[in-house]
């Protein structure tokens, strides 16, 4: 993996735990992913229609995979959304980002051609070890089940998407920022029916939480872009792992700022993720 994968790996990730938490902390309904999904269009708009204008790959291959893009993380943001309402942030998100890079790496295997030593087969089975022991081990969530279930789903979601979209950046030669953007339009244009219906919570999010809305528009984009450019040039097997560590920040994040509590237990089995992640990386 070279240093230059290896930093925009990185920064997306504190990007991403940091949406994650902003999204968690507002609690809202499909209607807040609505809103920072079109306060994103025109953040990134004009960069994504210049490229989508200059990029001379287009066919109805690509198109595919752009919608089949946009429906997986529709159904991403929704279904990740509906669990953060029910559970804790500091459970959910680990397991979520633990098993993505499990699923990930298998759909890898077997759909993209790329190897899955042994080594990284250990890793993937320390992450699972770390997510049921954070999940159901001695004093566990208070709601292991409905959490572990969540987590699960947008786990398979992750790895889902990720290994798609590493298609579509790293074969069809898609420009990254024109796949994000493509996903953030769609969502803008599927829940506006819902968004128009709610639009007394729609203007409530806005003014009261402008600020944390323009920070998820900025950083759900910028986190995700950040991962497609590092796919054009990184294998799946590398990106996916190494974007767990945003699982320690937000482990930080919904223990003390959300008042989770049971932070050190949660630090030492969100450290045995990210050791199994790890080894997963370096394999």
């Amino acid at each position: 993996m070279t240093l230059l994968g290896f930093f925009l790996v990185l920064a997306a990730a504190f990007a991403h735990a940091t949406w994650n938490f902003l999204v968690k902390r507002l609690n809202g309904g499909p209607e807040l992913i609505w809103l920072f999904g079109t306060v994103s269009l025109p953040i990134f708009g004009p960069f994504a229609i210049y490229l989508a204008l200059t990029f001379d790959g287009w066919n109805w291959l690509v198109v595919a995979a752009l919608v089949g893009s946009a429906a997986l993380h529709l159904v991403y943001f929704l279904l990740l959304q509906a669990g953060y309402r029910a559970g804790d942030l500091s459970v959910i998100y680990p397991t979520a980002r633990a098993t993505g890079p499990v699923l990930s790496s298998i759909l890898a295997l077997f759909l993209l051609g790329q190897a899955l030593p042994t080594q990284a087969a250990i890793g993937g089975a320390i992450i699972v070890f770390g997510v049921a022991m954070l999940t159901f081990g001695p004093k566990g969530s208070t709601r292991p089940l409905k959490s572990l279930a969540y987590g699960l789903g947008v786990g398979l979601l992750i790895g889902s998407y990720t290994v798609w979209d590493a298609w579509g950046v790293s074969v069809l030669l898609i420009p990254p920022v024109v796949m994000d953007y493509a996903t953030a339009l769609s969502r803008s244009i599927v829940l506006l029916p819902y968004a128009v219906k709610r639009w007394d919570n729609v203007c409530a999010l806005w003014r009261d939480h402008r600020i944390e809305v323009l920070a998820i528009a900025v950083f759900s984009g910028l986190a995700y872009i950040l991962v497609l450019y590092a796919l054009t040039f990184t294998p799946v097997i590398y990106v996916a792992p190494l974007r767990e560590v945003s699982v320690l920040i937000a482990v930080l994040l919904g223990s003390i700022v959300l008042g989770e509590g049971q932070l050190a237990r949660r630090l030492i089995w969100a450290s045995v993720i990210l050791a199994g992640v790890s080894i997963l990386a370096t394999s």
